[in-house]
């Protein structure tokens, strides 16, 4: 497992689980819906926060059981430690927030893995992981 996959295939990756994150989070909206008499949440840092925390349980179980999220595994690719390990929680975690502030500057992060020699985004070198195309 040395190859590393291309910016395209990272990102096909990343559609495939945004689609399956945002359906985790319409039913996660719905069970606490009723806890706002079914109004919907505006300016509530709670909700944001409720959100934000389920999905960095989705990324991180995924990521810290097997390295693989259904998008990852669609595309045969795994993240791994930087010697090919499984990651911890808190890599999971650096990963997940760095890869936040990777998107928030417009995807310069990402963009990064086009000059880089292994193919590593910001994320992955801040969190000393990396994706690996999976044989």
């Amino acid at each position: 497992m040395t190859d590393k996959p291309n910016l395209l295939r990272r990102l096909a990756a990343i559609f495939y689980d945004l689609l399956l994150l945002l359906s985790v989070l319409f039913v996660a909206t719905a069970l606490i819906l009723p806890f706002n008499a079914g109004e919907a949440f505006t300016q509530h840092w709670f909700f944001s926060l409720y959100l934000l925390t389920l999905s960095f349980i989705f990324y991180g179980w995924f990521w810290t059981h097997g390295g693989q999220t259904l998008g990852l595994r669609a595309w045969k690719l795994q993240v791994l430690t930087t010697d090919q390990q499984p990651i911890s929680w808190l890599q999971a975690f650096l990963r997940f927030s760095s890869a936040i502030v990777s998107w928030s500057l417009f995807g310069l992060g990402f963009g990064w893995s086009l000059i880089e020699k292994d193919r590593r985004c910001w994320h992955d070198v801040f969190s000393n992981t990396s994706i690996f195309i999976k044989n």
